[in-house]
């Protein structure tokens, strides 16, 4: 190759070499396109979320039955209904045999008491002992005893008018009218009004952190609107069945009915800190971590997660108040990389 040849080449060289150098220096530098918040201080709640259903509680509940054998005559209420305090729920026909026998209780006394003059007369003619005469009174007694008990337990009529003990809702019906019942044998359940809970089961783990008196949020699990709960009681033992810590809430009365199924959002402290964003805070590939937007250069933070919730999270970390968060783009960026705010 010739001279000339040679230097026309080197000159196209040199050219080429110029032009992608200055391309290289115009060429704009790569950012991450980014969405902002501003860190603030404040408090989220610590909540434990447990699922369970409405149903009356033990203590509120209450089983009629009658103290005798007899036959339902007539039932007025089903599962479900709202009564009030005395309001009618059915008829009871003592028995026959139970009937005879508090009337044959009536005759003891009035034979006792009968006894117990002729003892008395013999006794001012010293016919009779003082002691015929404590056996007399002691006849007499057992026969009132007797008679009294039988009364008690409804024998003195013949038939009973069933009524509701105080307001609130029937649970259960366990006899139809016609039915013969054995004595304190169960015909209906009414739960009282404000008597019914709504009991969750949590984490044998999170007990420490439920306390009677705590607020919760609760959701039917038909849909709907929350309804405010309180925590009541906190057993003190796994259930048999779930293997789960029982937790019984109370609501406003009639705000739920019995069986309904329900999601417990148990609100048990208050987290303070630094509340950012969710998406704000990176955990992979390292410690945890927020970046904040220093004149469009990204800069990580390291932060402890205090909690963390789908509305947000509270950390604490060396965050600097005066500039934003980067959340959307928090993933996609690295310490000192350069970042566009997002229209």
């Amino acid at each position: 190759m010739s001279a000339g040849r040679l230097a026309s080449v080197a000159a196209l060289l040199a050219l080429a070499a110029c032009s992608g150098g200055e391309k290289q220096e115009g060429a704009a530098t790569p950012s991450v396109l980014v969405t902002l918040a501003r860190p603030v201080r404040g408090t989220l709640p610590a909540t434990i979320t447990a699922y369970g259903s409405a149903a009356p509680s033990e203590a509120g509940m209450v089983t009629v039955s009658m103290a005798q054998p007899g036959q339902l005559t007539s039932l007025a209420v089903t599962p479900g209904t709202a009564v009030r305090a005395g309001q009618v729920l059915g008829t009871f026909a003592v028995a026959p045999t139970a009937r005879s026998a508090y009337l044959q209780a009536v005759s003891a006394v009035k034979a006792a008491e009968q006894q117990r003059r002729s003892t008395v007369d013999l006794l001012s003619q010293h016919l009779a002992t003082s002691d015929q005469l404590a056996q007399a009174d002691k006849a007499l007694s057992d026969a009132r005893t007797t008679l009294a008990g039988l009364a008690a337990e409804g024998a003195g009529a013949s038939t009973h008018t069933l009524t509701a003990p105080f307001a609130g809702v029937v649970s259960s019906v366990t006899a139809a009218p016609g039915d013969r019942t054995q004595p304190g044998a169960p015909i209906m359940t009414i739960a009282r009004a404000g008597g019914i809970l709504v009991t969750v089961g949590i984490d044998p783990a999170d007990r420490g952190r439920v306390a009677a008196g705590q607020k919760a949020e609760m959701k039917r699990l038909s849909g709907g609107t929350g309804v405010p709960g309180q925590v009541v009681r906190v057993d003190q033992m796994l259930n048999a069945k779930t293997r789960m810590v029982d937790v019984d809430l109370s609501f406003p009365t009639g705000a739920l009915l019995p069986g309904e199924g329900m999601e417990v959002a148990i609100h048990t402290a208050d987290v303070a800190g630094w509340v950012v964003p969710h998406a704000a805070v990176v955990t992979a590939g390292g410690p945890a971590r927020v970046f904040q937007d220093m004149g469009g250069k990204a800069k990580a933070v390291p932060v402890q997660i205090r909690l963390s919730t789908p509305q947000g999270d509270v950390v604490e970390g060396a965050i600097d108040a005066g500039r934003p968060i980067i959340v959307e783009g928090a993933y996609q960026v690295n310490d000192g990389d350069a970042v566009r705010r997002g229209q």
